[in-house]
């Protein structure tokens, strides 16, 4: 990744929320002070390895905002991560918890690190010494991490137990925690279980037919394989899917569960029987109903948005598309579902984990899925209505939302 592009996932961020501050009126203060993070923290992290030597990792903890309640935000463990793109992360969390109305604000953090370099045991270590270092800063009810980009609900067990070990048993530390350690059932499936919710609710204002429908998605992890699942649930044809090495496609549509039984057996998409293979960019532009770019960010761009053929694209990943790309879908007249709603499933549902260890009173996951069916409806229907009163993009929409909610909630505490 080079240094620009580094550097544009800030400025993506900052664009993004500019177009909706003006199209509010914001004033030059309040804008300042909601784009300005409360906390950046950068630490070395110092790590035996198993051949005994010495390595040292950089991570970082971005605190953006917490007018609306304790900081929320994931931890990504990626060779490329660096200050830019968590800060421009952590934004996005404030946005994303204000857009589907959770008393959280937004934080991010991530190791700059290979786990597919590191043993089990080497991961851990990182993991804790990397705890160890914000242990100060964060806490339930200061800033509560959950996984992200190549962490899991291990790494997140080891989180709170590494937490606990100073402050007795705090499961409600961390969210997207194994359910033996405090985690809530619907947790793993929750943002692409929102991400297709959301779906359900466009497809009746555009219109499409989700049983009908052909669908391409980017990413075969945690997000994507979910999405694709429960959109063959609902009838839909996955006609496209990928890994990070490449991807599979089927014009009439692959059979979902079959894919994801090979994935996990091969650890590759290649070679799936009856499938042709094709390249991660060549799938962006497939002719197709829905686009779901959820893996890393940046992908739609302005060498490729205006050979997007999606009518839809639901962004499940964070910042997949360029504000260049944007406005060239725009006026193409493709409708961009933003990643501060598309994704926010993740988010919710870590809401409901929290509640549940606050309260030690665990939930079913019928009642985790009616919750989050409810929120992400009702977000969906109320960034819908103020696009169409203000005639706006649903990105604009979602961003005046969210801001409007956190400016509120910043003057009525004389922050």
């Amino acid at each position: 990744m080079s240094e620009t592009e580094r550097i544009d996932s800030e400025k993506i961020t900052h664009y993004q929320f500019d177009r909706a501050a003006d199209a509010m009126g914001l004033d030059g203060e309040t804008r300042e002070l909601l784009k300005t993070p409360f906390r950046e923290i950068q630490v070395k992290i110092a790590v035996k390895m198993d051949d005994g030597g010495l390595k040292v990792f950089v991570g970082y903890r971005v605190q953006h905002n917490n007018a609306r309640g304790p900081m929320k935000g994931g931890i990504r463990y990626h060779p490329e991560i660096d200050l830019h793109e968590v800060r421009s992360l952590a934004a996005l969390m404030t946005w994303k918890t204000a857009v589907v109305n959770i008393p959280f604000g937004g934080a991010k953090g991530g190791v700059a690190c290979d786990p597919k370099r590191l043993s089990p045991a080497e991961l851990e270590r990182v993991t804790r010494t990397f705890v160890s270092m914000l242990d100060t800063v964060i806490g339930p009810y200061q800033d509560i991490p959950a996984p992200d980009v190549n962490t899991n609900p291990q790494v997140m067990a080891w989180i709170m137990d590494e937490y606990s070990r100073r402050h007795g048993y705090t499961p409600g530390v961390v969210t997207g925690k194994p359910i033996e350690v405090g985690g809530s059932k619907g947790r793993e499936e929750a943002t692409g279980r929102g991400c297709v919710f959301v779906l359900q609710e466009a497809a009746r204002d555009y219109p499409l037919d989700l049983g009908k429908a052909r669908v391409v998605i980017q990413g075969i992890g945690n997000v994507g394989s979910h999405a694709a699942r429960f959109i063959s649930e609902l009838g839909g044809r996955v006609v496209a899917i990928s890994d990070s090495r490449g991807g599979i496609h089927h014009p009439e549509g692959l059979p979902v569960d079959r894919v994801l039984a090979y994935k996990a057996e091969k650890r590759s998409l290649a070679g799936f029987p009856g499938s042709r293979p094709i390249t991660n960019e060549a799938l962006l532009e497939l002719d197709c109903d829905i686009l779901i770019p959820s893996a890393l960010g940046g992908v739609i761009h302005r060498f490729n948005a205006d050979r997007i053929r999606a009518k839809l694209v639901a962004e499940a990943a964070n910042s997949p598309t360029t504000t260049t790309a944007d406005e060239i879908l725009e006026k193409k007249g493709i409708t961009v579902i933003p990643d501060i709603l598309a994704n926010a499933g993740g988010v919710t549902v870590s809401y409901f984990e929290w509640t549940q260890n606050l309260q030690q009173l665990y939930w079913e996951e019928e009642q985790v899925n009616r919750e989050l069916k409810k929120i992400m409806t009702r977000s969906y229907q109320q960034v819908a209505s103020i696009a169409r009163e203000k005639k706006v993009t649903l990105r604009v929409a979602a961003y005046m939302t969210a801001i409007d909610k956190v400016a509120r909630a910043t003057r009525l505490r004389g922050i």
